[in-house]
């Protein structure tokens, strides 16, 4: 069985790379850990100093819009996070996050609050708000995406399988 479980730090609709990774940051590309440093810090200034390992970022529509920095992954990674839980993920964000070992998941996130203890059963295929005691289903087909990430994204995943398999 896969659980994870962590703290939700809550984001409204269109947060865009930008809001995850300020553009003027653009020159600490190559040093990520200290990239990192500024993640949501227009948004959430406290996030990365507050955020903590296995934290799970929950937002609303459009999460990810924008440009195609991975560094917008790359950061909550290196910061810990384990998951994001969005009601819409954009298209080259989710591609970015699966590529790099960040789950990231489609459900109605109205009912949770930042600060909520949040449980992913992957197995289940819901997400329970543990501090509200709700069940929440994971939209869409996720069995191919939980190889990947389990791989720690898709390099790996093509190393450990000699190959990409659908």
């Amino acid at each position: 069985m896969l659980v994870l479980k962590g703290r939700a730090w809550k984001f409204g609709d269109n947060i865009s790379t930008d809001h995850i990774v300020p553009g003027r940051y653009f020159h600490l590309r190559g040093n990520i850990k200290e990239l990192a440093r500024h993640a949501f810090e227009d948004v959430n200034p406290l996030f990365p100093e507050k955020v903590k390992e296995n934290d799970i970022v929950v937002a609303g529509e459009n999460f990810g819009i924008g440009s195609s920095r991975e560094h917008a992954v790359l950061v909550l990674k290196e910061l810990g996070v384990k998951a994001v839980l969005a009601k819409s993920i954009a298209r080259i964000f989710f591609r970015n996050a699966i590529n790099n070992g960040i789950l990231a998941l489609t459900c109605n996130t109205d009912k949770i609050v930042d600060g909520d203890i949040v449980e992913i059963d992957i197995d289940k295929g819901e997400v329970r708000n543990l501090s509200k005691n709700d069940v929440l289903p994971i939209k869409g087909d996720i069995g191919v995406l939980i190889e990947r990430w389990r791989s720690g994204g898709i390099i790996n995943y093509v190393l450990k399988h000699k190959g990409l398999r659908f």
